[in-house]
């Protein structure tokens, strides 16, 4: 057993999971690896291996063979986010971007034609996605601050507005970007696909980042932008479908925080182990033993928690508050499992020779996108309670 897997998690995936997830641990582990502390360090996303992650079938795993994806699991899915994320957050959240907040909506709201058009140079990294619902005001309260207008003009649909906090936002060819939009039922949300190429359509880069730092950020600007009707998200309507798209990527956030604790606490350990001190090495020490134990202790809840929660959405069964509870549990888990590993190393571990202090400066971004850790305590609390408390 791996020193992460304290229960023998392991023998619950099928063989074919174990051998996506092992695939996917040795191109990191060769591949990326190496590379990533540097990359953060220059706040660049290494876009020349996007061919790679797709030639592993890393984008849009999940949906199916028909459109050249690799028609995985949703488990082998959480898998894959984990061993993306043992590396970092920000190559994780390029994935689960352009898998969950892209092709996802485009396959269970598109038409067949924006199928077929998309989503196979999508899953060959040929195309890359971007998702626009977050604006500059409006981050928990993404229907009811909404600027971006979308306006009926002849064939197609006249937006403006601006979204905020984009991942991929630069090096996008397509931006699925939610607007208000008055129809004859009255006003609601649509989707639409705006194409990079688009004139008055435009990406800024978010530089002085002191998270997420090989990952591509950047403010969305459409400036009178004239996207063809043909170009809207036929099946979704109100906010209902942007926060469905939510709840795909936060299934694979869970999966991928855990990735980043179990890094942290593969690093205290051994360091913890060679480090002396007081004549013996610092793992003999009460207080070293109590934090490497909370870490293992709450990294085999997680585990065990991602697992069933794989199952549940595998059978169908799964609810959007169950995918909040865990994208809660596991993200709080994961940042305070950098930080107790940050003091194991000592002054060693803000330098980046060790892993644990890049880990916890992105954990702190990953704590707050996709549904901050308080609203997602308040939707598991609406849930049990039935009383809504936002």
């Amino acid at each position: 057993m791996a020193p992460t897997d304290y229960f023998n998690v392991d023998a619950l995936f099928s063989d074919e999971e174990r051998l996506i997830r092992d695939n996917v641990a040795r191109w990191v582990t060769d591949r990326l690896g190496p590379r990533i502390a540097a990359l953060w360090q220059e706040g660049s996303f290494p876009d020349e291996l996007i061919p790679e992650l797709a030639e592993l079938g890393l984008l849009g795993a999940s949906l199916p063979t028909e459109y050249g994806c690799a028609g995985a699991s949703p488990t082998a899915y959480g898998l894959i986010m984990q061993e993306l994320e043992r590396c970092d957050s920000g190559i994780r959240s390029f994935a689960s971007v352009q898998g969950s907040l892209c092709m996802h909506p485009i396959f269970a709201f598109g038409s067949d034609a924006q199928r077929e058009r998309w989503l196979p140079p999508m899953a060959r990294g040929e195309v890359i996605g971007c998702f626009g619902l977050t604006e500059a005001d409006s981050g928990s309260d993404p229907g009811g601050m909404m600027r971006t207008r979308a306006v009926k003009e002849g064939d197609g649909y006249r937006l403006n507005g601006a979204k905020m906090w984009i991942t991929n936002g630069t090096m996008a060819h397509l931006a699925v970007v939610w607007a208000r939009v008055d129809e004859e039922q009255g006003r609601t949300i649509r989707g639409f696909l705006v194409e990079r190429d688009t004139p008055g359509f435009s990406s800024r880069a978010i530089k002085n980042k002191y998270s997420l730092r090989a990952s591509d950020t950047a403010e969305l600007i459409l400036e009178d932008a004239l996207v063809p009707a043909g170009n809207m998200l036929p099946g979704a309507r109100g906010l209902r479908g942007p926060l469905s798209c939510l709840d795909e990527a936060r299934f694979g956030i869970a999966w991928g925080a855990l990735g980043a604790a179990a890094a942290c606490y593969e690093e205290a350990l051994a360091f913890a182990s060679d480090r002396r001190s007081f004549g013996r090495p610092i793992a003999g020490k009460q207080l070293v033993q109590d934090k490497l134990v909370w870490i293992l202790s709450e990294l085999t809840r997680g585990q065990l928690l991602c697992w069933r929660l794989g199952r549940l959405k595998e059978q169908g069964e799964v609810t959007a508050a169950q995918v909040s509870l865990a994208k809660r549990t596991c993200v709080k888990t994961a940042l305070d499992a950098a930080r107790l590993a940050r003091e194991v190393l000592g002054a060693s571990g803000i330098t980046g020779e060790y892993q644990a202090m890049r880990h916890l400066c992105n954990l702190e971004s990953v704590f707050t996108y996709e549904g901050t850790h308080d609203i997602h305590t308040l939707i598991v609390g609406h849930d049990i309670t039935g009383e809504r408390a936002f």
